[in-house]
C-alpha cells in the first residue's frame, strides 16, 4: 500500500476539483436523442458553452426570439428572472452581459456568427432577423422606454454619415482654419491650391451629411414604419429644395426677401428646413400615417396609383404649411433653450449635472435625444454647438474607466478579452461594449467615470467650447472642435483621461477580489499552492517534532503527553459567530480541500490557541496563518482572512515562534480588521483540521456566537 502525504492528497483534491468543475467533466442530457441528433452534428468548437448557455437561459422554452449583431446574441426571454447571469458570465466564451431594449444580450466577440449557428442548431431554434427580435423586445418595454427605442432606431442609420461628415468637417476645420505657416498668419489652404481645391471638394460631403439631414431623417422613418422607402426619400428632398431659401441663411436674410408661394388667399414663405431635426421628423411621421391610412381604405387594384399620390402629396403640403413651421418653432426653442443653459451663469451646474449623467444616459437609450439636440444647435446662426465636446469627453472619460480596469486586471485574461477593445471602441466614441461589459459589471468603474466626465465638461462649458460638426466622439472628437478652443479641450480631455483613470484604480486596488483582479483559475491554482504549502510546511513541522520527541527524553515524550494526549475539544480562538466552513468566501476552504473545519466571523482582534498544543509553523513573512500540532496527533491550521496573503504582513502580528509550545487561550496572531477590509478582504479566520492522528467522531459546532477561550466549536470521542 502506497501512503500519500498531504502535498499529493491536495494535489489529487485539485486535480479532482478542476475536473469536475470543468466542461469536460460534466454530463449534460437535452430532451430526446433522436430530436437532438441534428444539432449534436452540428456543434463544434463551442459545443460545451452552447449546451451551458441554452440551460442557464432557461432552456428552449424560455426563449421567446434570438438573434445576433457583430458581437451580441440578442435574446427575447419570456421570463428573463431565469437566466443565471452570473454562470453565464463564467462562460469561457461570454464576454459579458446585460439587458437593453427589452433584451438579454450575451456578449461573444467578433465570432458570434459561429457561436449563434451552434446555438440555434444545438436548440433546435430557428434564428430570426433582428427586427424581428426588436419586435418582441417591445413586449417587456414601458411605454418611455419604446419612444426611446423607436428614436433611437430612428437616429441609428444615419450614425455612419454622421460619423463620415463629422471627420470631413474635422478635416476640413484643420487645413482651413488653423494658422499654421508663415509664422502662424496663413493656413494650408492659403498657402496650396491643391489643399484649397480639396477643402472645396470636400464640402459636397459635408453639405450633402449636415445640410441635407432631413432626406436621411425622413427616409429613416419610412424605413423603420414599414412603409414606402422612396416617397420619403422624396418628401425629403422637397424639404431641402434648392427652390427654397436654404435655412441657414433665413436669420440673416430680411423678411420682405423671404420668397414666398402666393396662392391668392393665402402666402407661405418658401423656406427650406436643411439641418432641421423636429421638423423633418414630424413630417416624415404625417408621410407615414397618411400613407398607412390610405393603404387600409383603398381598394387593392388602384392601391398602386391612389396610395402614393394621395400620400405624399398632402404630406408635402403639411410640411410646409403646417408642421414644418411647428417643428421649426419647436426645434429652435429648444435649441435656444440648451443653449441659453450652456452660456448663462449657471453653466457649470449645467455641464457637471449633463457630464455626470451622459453614460447612464447611453445605458436607457435616452441619449439619443442629444443628436435630435445637437442638430438643432448646428442650425443656429452659429454653426457650432457647446453640447458635442461634453459627449466626446464623456466617451474619453468612460474609457479611461476601462483603461485602469485593464491595468488592475491585466493578469486575467478573460477580463482582458473584454477590457481591451471596449477601451479602444470607447476611446473612438462608441461606449456600449465598455459601460455593459466592464464599468457597469463592478459599478465603481461607471461612476469614476462619471466624475472624470463631470470634471471635464465643466472646463468645455466653462470655455465655451464649441464643435463645428456632431458625431465623431472619443479622442477623435477633437477634429470637430473649433480650432480656436483646442488648447482648453485638450486640458478638458487630460482631465477626462487621468481623473477616472486615477480614481478607478485607487477603488479598485481596494474594491476588486483576486478573483476579479488574477482570474478565477489563477487564483485557485496561487491559493491552492499557498494553501499546500501551508498544510504542507505543518506537516514537514509537525513530523519533525514528532521525531524529536521520539528520540529525545522520557521527560519530554511525558510532559508532551500530559498536556494535550487527552484533549477530546478544541476552544473558540476569537469572539464572534461561528459558520460552517462551506459558507466561506474561498474555494480551496469552502470545499474542505485543505480538510474540515470552522470558520469565525470576528468581533475580537486576537487569535488564542484552541487547545494546549505544538506550534508547528507560522507564516513569518504574512503573519496571517500558523499551523499546531496537539500531543494526539491532530494537526490545526489557523487562518486569519480571506486572500489575506496578498497583504504581505500589513496589519499581521506574530506572537509566537515556530516550537513554541502554548496553553489554550494564549495569543497567537494580532490582527488590524481595518486595514483587511482595506484592502478588499473578508476578515473571517478558519480553523481547519488537517489531519485527524487518534481523534475520531470529529464534529464541528457552528450557528452561534462564541467566545475565545471559552466556547467549544470542535470535539470528538
Amino acid at each position: 500500500m502506497t501512503c500519500l502525504n498531504k502535498r499529493d492528497i491536495f494535489e489529487l483534491f485539485k486535480q479532482v476539483r478542476v475536473c469536475v468543475g470543468s466542461d469536460q467533466g460534466m454530463l449534460i442530457l437535452y430532451g430526446n436523442p433522436a430530436k437532438n441528433r441534428k444539432g449534436r452534428e452540428a456543434m463544434g468548437k463551442y459545443e460545451n458553452d452552447v449546451k451551458r448557455l441554452l440551460e442557464l437561459v432557461g432552456g428552449k422554452e424560455n426563449i421567446q426570439a434570438v438573434s445576433h449583431c457583430m458581437t451580441r446574441m440578442r435574446f427575447v426571454l419570456v421570463d428573463s428572472k431565469k437566466a443565471n447571469e452570473e454562470e453565464i458570465e463564467n462562460l469561457p466564451s461570454v464576454k459579458g452581459t446585460f439587458t437593453q431594449a427589452g433584451q438579454y444580450q450575451v456578449i461573444i466577440g467578433n465570432d458570434v456568427a459561429s457561436f449563434y449557428n451552434e446555438f440555434t442548431a444545438y436548440a433546435g431554434i430557428e434564428g430570426v432577423s433582428k427586427d424581428a427580435v426588436k419586435a418582441a423586445a417591445k413586449t417587456n418595454q414601458n411605454p418611455v422606454q419604446k419612444i426611446m427605442g423607436a428614436l433611437g432606431e430612428i437616429f441609428a442609420p444615419l450614425i455612419p454619415a454622421l460619423i463620415c461628415g463629422g471627420l470631413v468637417l474635422g478635416f476640413r476645420n484643420v487645413i482651413d482654419s488653423i494658422d499654421l505657416f508663415e509664422n502662424g498668419t496663413k493656413t494650408l489652404v492659403e498657402i496650396s491650391q491643391f489643399w484649397a481645391g480639396v477643402d472645396s471638394f470636400l464640402w459636397l460631403i459635408g453639405e450633402a451629411v449636415f445640410h441635407l439631414l432631413p432626406v436621411g431623417i425622413v427616409w429613416s422613418i419610412t424605413k423603420k414604419m414599414g412603409t414606402t422607402q422612396i416617397l420619403g426619400i422624396i418628401l425629403g428632398l422637397t424639404l431641402v429644395s434648392s427652390q427654397l431659401l436654404n435655412g441657414f441663411n433665413v436669420a440673416t436674410t430680411p423678411a420682405d426677401e423671404i420668397p414666398v408661394w402666393d396662392f391668392g388667399f393665402a402666402k407661405v414663405q418658401m423656406i427650406g428646413y436643411q439641418g432641421q431635426v423636429i421638423a423633418a421628423m414630424m413630417a416624415g411621421f404625417v408621410l407615414v400615417y397618411l400613407e398607412k391610412f390610405f393603404k387600409k381604405i383603398c381598394p387593392e387594384v388602384i392601391s398602386m396609383i391612389v396610395v402614393p399620390f394621395c400620400s405624399l402629396v398632402p404630406a408635402v403640403f403639411i410640411a410646409h404649411m403646417v408642421v414644418g413651421p411647428i417643428g421649426w418653432t419647436i426645434g429652435n426653442a429648444i435649441g435656444d433653450v440648451v443653449y441659453a443653459g450652456l452660456t448663462s451663469d449657471f453653466r457649470f451646474l449645467f455641464a457637471a449635472v449633463f457630464g455626470l449623467l451622459y453614460a447612464p444616459l447611453v445605458m436607457t437609450g435616452l441619449h439619443h435625444m442629444t443628436n435630435a439636440i445637437d442638430s438643432q444647435l448646428l442650425n443656429t446662426p452659429a454653426q457650432s454647438t457647446i453640447l458635442w465636446p461634453m459627449i466626446a469627453l464623456s466617451n474619453i472619460a468612460q474609457g479611461s474607466s476601462v483603461l485602469a480596469m485593464s491595468v488592475l486586471q491585466k493578469k486575467n485574461e478573460r477580463a482582458q478579452q473584454v477590457n481591451v477593445p471596449a477601451c479602444i471602441s470607447c476611446y473612438l466614441g462608441v461606449t456600449e461594449p465598455a459601460l455593459f461589459g466592464v464599468n457597469l459589471k463592478y459599478v465603481f468603474p461607471l461612476v469614476c467615470g462619471m466624475i472624470g466626465s463631470c470634471c471635464a465638461a465643466m472646463i468645455s462649458v466653462g470655455f465655451g467650447v464649441e464643435a463645428l460638426s456632431i458625431g465623431v466622439g472619443g479622442l477623435p472628437g477633437i477634429l470637430s472642435i473649433k480650432a480656436q478652443y483646442y488648447p482648453i479641450f485638450l486640458l478638458a480631455m487630460a482631465v477626462a483621461i487621468v481623473v477616472p483613470f486615477v480614481l478607478t484604480f485607487i477603488v479598485g486596488k481596494i474594491k476588486l477580489s483576486r478573483e476579479d483582479r488574477f482570474g478565477k483559475e489563477n487564483t485557485v491554482k496561487a491559493e491552492g499552492a499557498q494553501a499546500a504549502d501551508t498544510v504542507d510546511a505543518v506537516s514537514e513541522k509537525s513530523a519533525a517534532l514528532e521525531e524529536k520527541n521520539a528520540s529525545g527524553s522520557a521527560d519530554a515524550a511525558k510532559a508532551a503527553a500530559g498536556n494535550g494526549q487527552d484533549v477530546k475539544e478544541l476552544k473558540s480562538i476569537l469572539d464572534g459567530k461561528v459558520i460552517p466552513i462551506t459558507e466561506v468566501e474561498d474555494e480551496v476552504f469552502s470545499q474542505k480541500i485543505m480538510g474540515d473545519g470552522v470558520a469565525i466571523e470576528p468581533t475580537n482582534t486576537v487569535v488564542t490557541a484552541p487547545a494546549d498544543c505544538d506550534v508547528s509553523v507560522v507564516m513569518a513573512d504574512t503573519g496571517h496563518a500558523c499551523g499546531l500540532t496537539l500531543a494526539n496527533g491532530v494537526e490545526l491550521l489557523i487562518h486569519v482572512g480571506v486572500d489575506t496573503v496578498d497583504m504581505g504582513g500589513d496589519g499581521f502580528k506574530l506572537l509566537v515562534k515556530e516550537g513554541d509550545r502554548v496553553k489554550a487561550g494564549q495569543p497567537l496572531i494580532e490582527f488590524d480588521p481595518e486595514k483587511i477590509r482595506a484592502a478588499g478582504h473578508p476578515c473571517t479566520t478558519m480553523l481547519i483540521v488537517t489531519a485527524e492522528g487518534s481523534a475520531s467522531g470529529i464534529t464541528m459546532h457552528t450557528g452561534m456566537d462564541v467566545r475565545a477561550g471559552e466556547t467549544v466549536v470542535i470535539s470528538w470521542e
